[in-house]
């Protein structure tokens, strides 16, 4: 993911958004390099998201029972 000052984006806005729309890559736009917005690519009607968008989107716990401890999850049962 590419990222870039407002003040770049400002000044380039236009060619920025059709490298956007042809790459299909997003691009984080940040102000005093803090992220600020994110410039995303528009998916058109049955056009389906790139696999991996969502990868850090979920956690997986191997063992869903410990994180509570035994009696917490007999309790919530």
């Amino acid at each position: 993911m590419k990222t870039m000052a407002i003040s770049e984006f400002k000044t380039h806005a236009l060619k920025i958004l059709n490298e956007v729309a042809k790459s299909q890559e997003t691009i984080v736009i940040t102000k005093r390099g803090k992220p600020l917005a994110q410039v995303v690519p528009y998916l058109k009607s049955g056009q389906k998201p790139m696999p991996g968008k969502l990868v850090d989107a979920f956690v997986f716990e191997k063992d869903i029972v410990s994180p509570l401890g035994e009696g917490l999850w007999e309790a919530s049962q």
